[in-house]
């Protein structure tokens, strides 16, 4: 016989069949009641053993953490909250655990920053194993959204010599000895005798590279990590991070606000139609943590409700010129509670200002478009105003900014004079210009931080708590 995952159990129906249980202990009450989990749900099932007919020795040895398998048979459950048990008839221990050492012991919950320090054992809490199935259903959501629509999936390469973002916070890769660095005539080092002959980096977005591929095949989209070395050590940053990015020939901006609007509610409602239990129970969770909260600082919609909120209501779009006069009239700017100010057209919004548009004035998500051209990136299609550029950011509730993108400047002499009005590496963008030469379209796309999505999906409020082995300043442990 195989074993039975414990999710498959619980919904069938009990007839005195002989099943196989193997899982770790969650609890073992009364020498006689055994809770056991697989992670395939967050429900456990119980398990049932005659302790007067089972040896004291193997039943010492039941302790939580240990690994089980357990045959037996399924029967109707005598207990509340659950339909099934399994009755025991045979138990083996398959990995012991030594209970004073378990670092998860139910009796003192563990905190989440302690937990970080034990990342290669969280994943056995409710909590994490809720958090990495949902991690699970979204990716899979997101493949299956693009493939659907007749996507193809890039992968873009992970070390590269160009930097998408102009953000210069890169993590340098070499094969150089860092004691012995080769120098040049002008005592620079020498990167031509480097791996790659020239100096390198950890890519901090897939999209350049993505935009060859759209200006080919059409559609296309990149899944995959991206790296930022920032010193920054705040609940929204990460070193090391996934990143969704689709890329989309003959897509203006407005298609690529009707993709994007798209793409959120489809993930929104596939985590509600196909992750019910662990959002409830990440839901209550949430709500704890809400109500230790002042009153002021508390979220107005719960967990299953902001993502109902995403489903149901349809996105606000509107101009960052429109936005800066409805944040320059709120009551918070007049009476000075904005911490930033809103003073004069140009400046960059914060998520203060994001989410009053999304959860005070609108009561809905926003799209706000046409950004001024100072504070975005070198490739966005410049507009006839010769102040803003075809840019998006989706905004949500409790998060603010999800989503950023824009048409891309197609138009050759319009990317280079931007290139060199910021004084970018002409040379290191060579093959990028080269895609406005040979057979230029307009082409749109955008980036989503999936550990962001994951936030906002999960309802929990640090980012190194929604991936598996979080990179931070100062950590890069397991």
């Amino acid at each position: 016989m195989n074993r039975t995952k414990i999710k498959e159990l619980l919904s069938t129906a009990p007839a005195g069949q002989t099943v196989i249980v193997q899982g770790w202990v969650r609890t073992f009450r009364n020498n006689q009641f055994i809770s056991i989990n697989d992670g395939s749900t967050i429900q456990n099932i119980q398990a049932v053993i005659d302790f007067t007919a089972t040896d004291e020795a193997l039943l010492k040895r039941i302790t939580t953490g240990a690994c089980v398998s357990i045959t037996g048979e399924l029967i109707a459950s005598m207990g509340k909250g659950q339909a099934v048990e399994v009755k025991v008839t045979e138990l083996t221990i398959l990995g012991d655990c030594d209970a004073e050492a378990y670092p998860l012991q139910l009796k003192n919950r563990p905190s989440l920053e302690y937990l970080r320090e034990i990342a290669h054992l969280r994943s056995r809490t409710n909590t994490f194993g809720a958090v990495m199935r949902v991690r699970h259903a979204m990716a899979f959501a997101i493949h299956k959204f693009y493939n659907d629509r007749g996507f193809t999936y890039v992968h873009t390469p992970v070390i590269t010599g160009s930097d998408a973002e102009g953000a210069g916070a890169m993590f340098k890769v070499t094969t150089l000895d860092l004691n012995k660095l080769p120098k040049n005539e002008q005592g620079h080092i020498d990167y031509k005798e480097d791996f790659f002959g020239k100096e390198t980096n950890l890519t901090v977005s897939g999209q350049l590279e993505g935009e060859t591929y759209a200006l080919a095949l059409g559609e296309i989209y990149t899944f995959g990590p991206t790296f930022r070395a920032e010193n920054s050590n705040t609940t929204r940053h990460l070193a090391e991070f996934w990143m969704i990015e689709p890329e989309m020939a003959f897509y203006d901006l407005k298609d690529n606000m009707e993709l994007a609007e798209a793409f959120l509610k489809y993930l929104c409602k596939y985590a509600l139609d196909n992750c019910a239990d662990d959002l409830e129970f990440l839901n209550k969770r949430a709500q704890e943590e809400e109500a230790a909260k002042p009153q002021d600082q508390r979220s107005e919609l719960g967990l299953i409700e902001r993502l109902k909120f995403i489903v149901e209501n349809e996105f606000q779009r509107l101009s960052y010129t429109e936005a800066i006069d409805i944040l320059k009239n709120s009551n918070p700017n007049k009476k000075k509670k904005f911490q930033y100010l809103i003073e004069n057209w140009g400046v960059d919004l914060q998520s203060e200002h994001e989410r009053f548009l999304v959860e005070k004035h609108f009561k809905k998500p926003v799209i706000l478009y046409n950004y001024p051209a100072e504070i975005k990136a070198f490739y966005m299609r410049q507009n006839e105003d010769g102040k803003t550029v075809s840019a998006m950011d989706v905004l949500f509730p409790g998060i603010g900014e999800i989503i950023g993108g824009s048409q891309r400047e197609e138009r050759y002499d319009r990317l280079l004079k931007r290139v060199q009005e910021m004084g970018l590496p002409e040379k290191e963008l060579w093959w990028y210009l080269d895609l406005r030469k040979f057979g230029s379209a307009p082409h749109s796309g955008f980036g989503l931080g999936f550990e962001r999505l994951m936030l906002f999906v999960t309802g929990m409020t640090n980012i190194r708590d929604v991936i598996p082995f979080p990179r931070f300043p100062g950590s890069a442990e397991f």
